[in-house]
């Protein structure tokens, strides 16, 4: 048998069912790649991610709500802890301590100007007056990047450098 001959007896299947949404498609990996690229230009594929937005900010709410009932730390608490535990005070150091926090600790890797600024808020520390002047100011520090693919994009998907990172642990030594 050919290899050709043997991929084509694979057979591979995606099946994505949201809501009243339901997507199902059954082929080569050729044609579910072709196919998927027809379904997100369709109605349906937005209706999907809208639902699957719309789930997960309800989870992330009740989540919070749940710690707050339990008594869990809240994210503003535990930032402020991490910034006092690492003698974070000055904003740039917090602002890389910010994105280190999303992106480690809560796992968010989308988080425009405004989240980081409710994440001080939530700490109760003064939040930068003009963040993307502060992120700007990292980027040609070399302490912050933004992953391939993601460009700048508004500072939303900015990384810590391993030069950030150090920096970091070098403020927590000090």
């Amino acid at each position: 048998m050919s290899d050709d001959e043997i991929t084509s007896e694979i057979q591979n299947r995606v099946m994505i069912k949201v809501g009243d949404v339901d997507i199902d498609i059954t082929g080569s990996a050729r044609e579910i790649d072709s196919e998927m690229a027809k379904q997100i230009k369709t109605e349906n594929w937005s209706t999907a991610l809208s639902l699957i937005r719309n789930a997960r900010e309800t989870a992330i709410q009740a989540a919070r709500a749940a710690a707050k009932e339990s008594g869990l730390p809240e994210r503003g608490a535990a930032f402020r802890t991490l910034c006092d535990n690492n003698h974070l005070s000055r904003k740039p150091d917090q602002v890389l301590g910010a994105i280190q926090y999303l992106r480690e600790v809560e796992g968010v890797h989308d988080s425009p100007p405004r989240i980081i600024e409710e994440l001080f808020i939530d700490a109760g520390i003064s939040p930068p007056r003009n963040l993307s002047l502060y992120l700007n100011r990292l980027l040609e520090r070399n302490l912050i990047d933004f992953p391939a693919g993601e460009g700048n994009k508004k500072n939303r998907f900015c990384i810590l450098t391993t030069e950030g990172r150090s920096h970091l642990d070098n403020r927590s030594r000090g």
